[in-house]
């Protein structure tokens, strides 16, 4: 485990800073993100659609390089004067860095094996939209490290939580361990750190939420299922509060998004551009109610946005990466947010294997009238987290980008390993007998295949992640299709 943390940290770190800062050039939204983090030393009040931590925490690291707001950040391509955007494009980019080390160790926490963890943290190293995405003054990099890093901890407590040879324990000792359980829910380090990053991921986007969402919902199933199994009213109230109980920690998250928004107030005293999206008279009220109300602005605003933008795409064409996006160019040089199509195409596939084994599932259910098996609950587990990243931009009526895909791209790459594990180790086998010997042979052959096409790929579509030069022949060799002009 510690060796491939090493090669892991190691991959992450060179692939992320190679060719770090370059271009020397603001690109894509560095215009708009650029400009708030500014804000932040003038002390003129901005508006965002986004909540402010990410925007604050880059602010406050870059006055090491005792950064001054003195350039505008105007328009996409104009050049920086000095060498202190660096600083501010490094917290991104060392998120991003730590990405994968989190993925390895949340596939772990899943109870899925080394090198299926090891698979999917190389995946996320070597997919180009990931690097680009945190190679730039961007959020995405804290959001998804915050909000996996949340889910880690949260599935580190179920591990932890669940008694071992269970079938075994007399009833007496049951009761006794469900009691010690909901004595250690009262006060537990992994639900505090689970609700601590959940709330910081909610700081940077509102999509974070589903880092909420999936936890919860794990819980109100466990739940409603030992209902259905034991249908006493003390099992009711005792279900009934023992989620509670887990949903309270979340109060945590709560405190924590409100008191970065005070912070978030406290620095910007100034009247500024962003005071035309509040009331006349906000800096004269208790700060609570200037919180509630920039949140139902920012809610509003998102619902306004009604433009257009040539490279923006629906939520259904993301899995299949149909629409790229131009980030900057300049001349031969540019930088286009794309995924490794192997990685995003393998992984799509294995949301469908998923969603059939389900409905094979549940078919198999309705026939034989019994319960959902917990054969598959990982597959669900999966699914849902995939698709609470996903199904919320259903109703969303403002322009959309492929970068919102991001976070649900992971869960189909945990997916993906996961899959490819489940057929290929029958738990029937005992480990010790020829037939496991064999699995696990052909199940290492088909990861190592899906690693170096995957780094083939990435090295392939790598100029485009980099924004370096390529010939007029190179670059149409790197456009597929149509749609990625």
């Amino acid at each position: 485990m510690k060796k491939q943390l090493l090669i892991i940290l190691t991959l992450s770190i060179g692939v992320h800073f190679m060719f770090f800062g370059n271009p020397n050039e603001t690109v894509f939204d560095e215009v708009h993100f650029g400009k708030f983090i500014s804000a932040y030393y003038t002390g003129e009040y901005y508006f965002d659609i986004h909540p402010p931590l990410g925007k604050l925490a880059i602010a406050g690291f870059v006055k090491i390089v005792d950064f001054r707001p003195e350039y505008n950040f105007t328009e996409i391509g104009k050049e920086f004067p000095d060498k202190k955007y660096l600083a501010l494009r490094l917290l991104p980019t060392i998120a991003g860095t730590l990405l994968p080390l989190i993925i390895y160790l949340l596939i772990l926490e899943l109870g899925i094996s080394h090198m299926a963890a090891f698979t999917g943290a190389l995946l996320i190293i070597f997919d180009n939209a990931l690097l680009t995405q945190s190679r730039l003054i961007l959020l995405d990099p804290f959001l998804l490290l915050f909000g996996f890093t949340s889910l880690l901890f949260y599935f580190r407590y179920r591990r932890q939580s669940q008694p071992q040879h269970s079938h075994i324990l007399t009833l007496p000792i049951r009761s006794f361990m469900r009691r010690k359980e909901n004595m250690r829910m009262l006060w537990n380090s992994n639900l505090f750190l689970m609700a601590v990053f959940a709330g910081l991921a909610i700081s940077i986007k509102w999509t974070g939420l589903s880092f909420v969402a999936l936890p919860i919902a794990i819980e109100s199933y466990e739940k409603f299922k030992t209902l259905l199994t034991n249908q006493s009213y003390d099992r009711f109230v005792s279900s009934v509060l023992n989620l509670a109980k887990f949903a309270s920690f979340f109060f945590i998250s709560l405190v924590i998004y409100f008191s970065i928004f005070a912070l978030h107030f406290a620095l910007l005293p100034k009247p500024g551009p962003g005071d035309a999206f509040m009331k006349p008279d906000f800096r004269e009220q208790n700060i609570v109610k200037n919180i509630w109300n920039l949140n139902i602005e920012m809610y509003k605003s998102n619902q306004r946005i009604t433009a257009s933008h040539p490279y923006s795409s629906q939520f259904y064409t993301w899995p299949f990466m149909a629409r790229p996006i131009y980030y900057w160019v300049k001349d031969t040089a540019r930088i286009y947010f794309m995924g490794n199509p192997v990685i995003w195409w393998t992984s799509s596939a294995a949301v469908l294997a998923g969603l059939w084994l389900i409905a094979r599932e549940v078919w198999d259910m309705i026939k034989t009238k019994k319960l959902f098996t917990s054969r598959y609950s990982l597959v669900v587990i999966l699914l849902g987290g995939y698709w609470l990243n996903l199904l919320p931009f259903v109703g969303v009526k403002r322009v959309m980008f492929l970068y919102h895909y991001l976070t649900a791209l992971i869960f189909a790459i945990i997916m993906l390993v996961y899959l490819i594990d489940k057929n290929l180790f029958d738990p029937n086998i005992r480990p010790s007998s020829v037939e496991a010997f064999r699995a696990n042979k052909n199940s290492r052959k088909i990861f190592t295949g899906i690693i170096i096409a995957a780094i083939a790929v990435f090295i392939f579509f790598a100029p485009l992640s980099y924004g370096l030069p390529l010939s007029s022949k190179a670059y149409g060799a790197r456009v597929w299709f149509a749609s990625w002009r």
